[in-house]
């Protein structure tokens, strides 16, 4: 294991703020790509969710901001809205280390006049979609004619979503003298050509084989489609997972089984891109902060995903491609972590099946669905609820206030407390379900920081 203090050109501060986050160690590919990164020079590097590609490419991004120069310096693009929050998140953790570096969010399902006023301030480091990045460029609300850094992250996704031709554009628009990252879990065709494109004698990094899913115990069950709603809930009903994800492979499926499940008493929601972006932000809100125990989603809507100790994942219907199912599983074994996932197989996926055995290059382990079919079906209820407080970062309003404001009037002990998240017009807060309503009155009975607010109980 190789520490980040070895690394001489992180400043002090910041790695004491990487000491602070709980990073001692840097993760494989942090160790092969930092130094070079840091250094100056493009890399392409295979990297799988989970294994700190974020932060690798993110110091090297922070270490070449200048934040006396009002221009934007960094530009990293991203496949889905989803994903692009993930990373801003973590961007704005790792600049904890300095002061005044903007970094802005730019994606569709947005309004894009709201975002052009974010830009009359040039923000530092911009992460966003390629069409709407693309959409800025032309209206001339963004200018990356002087960034010091383009990252593509997650490049082979970007490629499935037809986003090529975007991309060639968007680059038109930066200087050739840029430093260029690209991250991406596999090495299709298409990669290696934008590589030899964009890239000045890049250093590659394979730090692992996606196929290789050590922590993952994985478990394959045949039943036919008409069987799999009644598996999947003795599978919850056996097994009671604090999380879990649900992956099927169309939007009506995703809505049908979660409304089963909520008419079970299975707590669970339905995610997919017929969703209105808020209502998406909402639903991974209250996945992540233990509001909701099941996700049933597909895969486009799921990228980005980034839920801690994710304690299960199902394939309702198997992927048609083997790399797919890989990144389905790999949620729920982050960093090293153990993880579990159940595969249900109808006879008509047996093709996909072999094919999957293949690519794995193990023996897939095969039980038979009647078993959880004979499981009774027990309620697998949430454990917190989540507030919506009307009011955000343009508020001015930080966790803290929110913290204090139902501890102090509201009199709640902090334990009931849980995650509390921050839009620029929304804050969300997951309380114990017992203690819901109570928090709910009080808040809309006081104040947060002087002001009286509007909070209403998500259902």
């Amino acid at each position: 294991m190789t520490a980040f203090s070895t690394l001489t050109q992180l400043p002090a501060s910041q790695l004491t703020n990487l000491e602070e986050m709980g990073y001692l160690a840097m993760t494989p590919i942090q160790a092969a790509a930092l130094p070079d990164i840091l250094a100056g020079r493009d890399v392409r590097a295979q990297a799988k969710t989970g294994s700190g590609k974020t932060a690798a490419f993110g110091l090297g991004v922070l270490q070449r901001i200048d934040p006396t120069q009002y221009t934007t310096q960094s530009l990293v693009l991203c496949p889905t809205r989803e994903l692009a929050d993930q990373v801003t998140k973590e961007l704005r953790r790792l600049a904890r280390f300095t002061q005044n570096i903007k970094i802005l969010t730019l994606c569709g399902g947005q309004p894009i006049g709201v975002q052009r006023d974010s830009l009359q301030h040039a923000p530092h480091i911009v992460v966003g979609t390629p069409g709407r990045i693309l959409d800025h460029l032309k209206r001339e609300t963004l200018n990356i004619g002087s960034i010091a850094t383009l990252v593509l992250d997650e490049a082979d996704r970007m490629l499935e979503m037809g986003f090529r031709d975007d991309i060639d554009a968007i680059i038109g628009y930066s200087t050739p003298s840029r430093q260029t990252l690209l991250f991406s879990a596999t090495w299709p065709q298409g990669i290696a050509q934008i590589s030899n494109r964009i890239q000045r004698d890049p250093l590659t990094v394979e730090t692992d084989d996606v196929s290789e899913l050590p922590a993952i115990e994985q478990s394959f069950w045949e039943g036919s489609n008409r069987d799999k709603l009644p598996m999947l809930m003795g599978l919850l009903s056996e097994q009671q997972p604090k999380s879990c994800v649900v992956f099927c492979n169309t939007k009506r499926e995703c809505d049908d089984i979660a409304q089963a499940l909520e008419g079970s008493q299975i707590s669970a929601m339905a995610l997919h891109g017929d969703l209105e972006q808020r209502d998406r932000d909402q639903v991974l809100i209250r996945f992540a902060n233990g509001s909701c125990r099941v996700l049933v989603a597909t895969d486009v809507a799921a990228r980005g995903l980034d839920i801690k100790d994710l304690a299960m994942v199902v394939n309702y219907q198997l992927s048609f491609d083997p790399e797919v199912h890989v990144h389905r599983i790999g949620r729920t074994a982050r960093a090293g972590q153990q993880g579990k996932a159940v595969s249900f197989v109808a006879p008509d996926e047996m093709v996909r099946a072999h094919a999957l055995e293949d690519y794995l290059q193990m023996k897939l382990n095969w039980q038979s669905g009647s078993a959880l079919k004979s499981v009774a079906v027990k309620p697998l209820e949430a454990e917190m609820a989540t507030l919506c407080i009307d009011g955000g970062r343009k508020a001015k309003i930080r966790p803290g206030d929110i913290l204090g404001a139902l501890t102090g009037d509201a009199g709640l002990k902090s334990e009931l407390i849980g995650k509390i998240d921050i839009t620029p017009t929304h804050a969300y807060v997951a309380i114990r379900h017992d203690a819901a309503r109570q928090a709910m009155k009080q808040l809309q009975q006081g104040k947060i920081k002087g002001k009286t607010c509007r909070a209403r109980l998500l259902k």
